[in-house]
Formats: C-alpha cells, sequence, structure tokens
C-alpha cells in the first residue's frame, strides 16, 4: 500500500520499519518538529525523523495541521492510508478523510481505558493487572475510534514502563501490518464503559509517597522508569529509583524503608550527576547511616 507515516518517538520507529520491511511504499513520513532536548537543550529531531531521514523519505514536521495549505499538501499525496502511532497532533477531518482506506492508529492500552498521552505509565502506575495495544480507526474524538485489532500482555511486579514501552511497541507494529491487510474493515465500536483517561506525567506527581502501600510505592516507581523518574532524598541527595520490590517489613538492609503498610526495597537507583547502579554498587559509594530514612 501506498502510506503516509505520521509519529514522533521511539515508540513510533518499531512500526515505521516494520511498514518498511513489509514492503508498503511510505509517500512521506510526518513527525513533531525539532525541539531542545538533553542537558545542553540542543535542538534535535525525533527519532522517527532521525530514522526516516536516514532512509530517504520525504520528512515533514509541521507545527500544525489546521491549514488549508497543510491539508492539500497531505491529501496531495494520495495515500491509501496513513499509520499514525504516538504523533502528538491532533488530525482535522480533511486530513483524516484524505487517504482512502482512512487513518490507523497505534494505541499503546486497552482501549477504552487509557485513551490520552500516557497509557503506558498510567497503566503500571494504577496497578493494572495487563496492559496491551489496540488498533484503531480514528476518528475526530481522542482515542475514540473503532477498534480493529487487540493485543493482550500481563503486567507483573517486575514490569517497568521501558520494558513494558518495548514490548508495545513490537506487539503494535505486528498487529498494525495485519491490519493493513484489511484496510476496509470497520471494526467495532469502543465500549462506553470503563472510559479512562491518561494524562500526561507532571514532574510534581513523581516524588515518591511513602505514607502509600509499597505495592503502590513500587507501581508508582516502575510506571515513571527510567523517565521522568520517581524519586525521593536521601542523606540530603536527590535520588532517582527505577527498580524496587515490596516486600513485607524492613529487615536488616539499608535500601529498605516503611511504607504506609509494607516496606520498599530499592534495587536500582540514580544520584544527580551520576550512572544508573544495583542497590550494592550505590552503597559503596553512597554509604547510608542506619537511621537514615528517605524524604
Amino acid at each position: 500500500m501506498k502510506l503516509v507515516f505520521m509519529g514522533t518517538p521511539d515508540f513510533a520507529v518499531v512500526t515505521l520499519k516494520a511498514l518498511v520491511a513489509a514492503g508498503h511504499e511510505i509517500a512521506a513520513v510526518y513527525a513533531q518538529p525539532p525541539r531542545p532536548a538533553g542537558r545542553g537543550q540542543s535542538v534535535r529531531p525525533s527519532p522517527v525523523q532521525d530514522y526516516a531521514a536516514a532512509q530517504g523519505f520525504r520528512v515533514r514536521t509541521p507545527l500544525s495541521l489546521k491549514s488549508a495549505a497543510e491539508q492539500k499538501s497531505f491529501a496531495d499525496l494520495k495515500p491509501d492510508a496513513a499509520v499514525v502511532v504516538a504523533y502528538g497532533l491532533l488530525l482535522p477531518q480533511a486530513v483524516l478523510e484524505a487517504p482512502r482506506f482512512g487513518c490507523f492508529n497505534v494505541h499503546a492500552s486497552l482501549l477504552p481505558r487509557w485513551r490520552g498521552a500516557a497509557p503506558i505509565q498510567r497503566a503500571i502506575m494504577a496497578g493494572d493487572a495487563e496492559s496491551g495495544v489496540t488498533i484503531m480507526r480514528m476518528e475526530l474524538g481522542l482515542d475514540t475510534g473503532p477498534m480493529l485489532k487487540v493485543g493482550r500482555l500481563p503486567i507483573t511486579p517486575e514490569t517497568t514502563a521501558s520494558s513494558l514501552h518495548d514490548e508495545l511497541a513490537g506487539l503494535g507494529a505486528k498487529l498494525m501490518l495485519e491490519v493493513l491487510k484489511q484496510p476496509e474493515d470497520a471494526g467495532t465500536p469502543q465500549p462506553t464503559e470503563g472510559v479512562t483517561y491518561a494524562k500526561k506525567i507532571d514532574k510534581a506527581e513523581t516524588r515518591i509517597d511513602f505514607t502509600k502501600p509499597a505495592g503502590e510505592v513500587r507501581n508508582h516507581i516502575h510506571g515513571l522508569s527510567p523517565f521522568p523518574g520517581a524519586w525521593c532524598v536521601l542523606a540530603d541527595s536527590r535520588v532517582k529509583i527505577l527498580k524496587a520490590q515490596a516486600v513485607d517489613q524492613v529487615r536488616d538492609d539499608a535500601l529498605t524503608f516503611a511504607c504506609g503498610s509494607g516496606a520498599i526495597k530499592f534495587l536500582l537507583l540514580q544520584r544527580e550527576g551520576k550512572a544508573v547502579m544495583d542497590a550494592a554498587t550505590f552503597l559503596r559509594g553512597f554509604p547510608l547511616a542506619p537511621e537514615t530514612k528517605p524524604a
């Protein structure tokens, strides 16, 4: 098929690569414009733009698709379909209607649960038992379109946003290839029950609250790992916690701390400006007094 691909982060690159490998023609790639990133805040292209440019694809990075000129430019590509993965811009009706078969989206949740910006993180933080990918036919509403394919994955006590991200990216690419084999499928309307919204992660919610039960603290840590990272203060230093284990009680362990119920054992940590370390390595370079409590 002749496709327009629309996506921005690493998560989207996986599907774009799968489309290329399957032999689809990529008429153009749309991505968010380059933005400041990293410590130096230098302006960098997105992962999708990087990959697409390296492959020699036509790349477009408009700030918006609202103008008549942008919509005409899109329609002039005459695509059979558009594949959209974490693009970051709402598609106007004129764009949705331009492709012959419409626009298909990879969404990293079991819709209608976790519509919106941060479905992977929110599923883990909420303690969901499973997550997944929904391929939907796009319409004007926020992640409201009919469902074409659904794939499920368990969320375990070891699952982090990073590990789930990678699994869902691969699953989404696989399901999208299946959907494109039957692009005329109308799909199934989403249930009206069970709608939730995955709002964007706010830095204000990243600090660990040790008054909560240990399982909730672990879910909070894992849902924010590796970015932006849940954190606390240990011995006057701000420390990100990237992996943890909920345990019954505090034992003779310098990195196990009481919670509202149970206790949390830190497994992977990162001090500001330092590399990620396991617990033993962290304590060798940053010994803690026995009475140390996190804040």
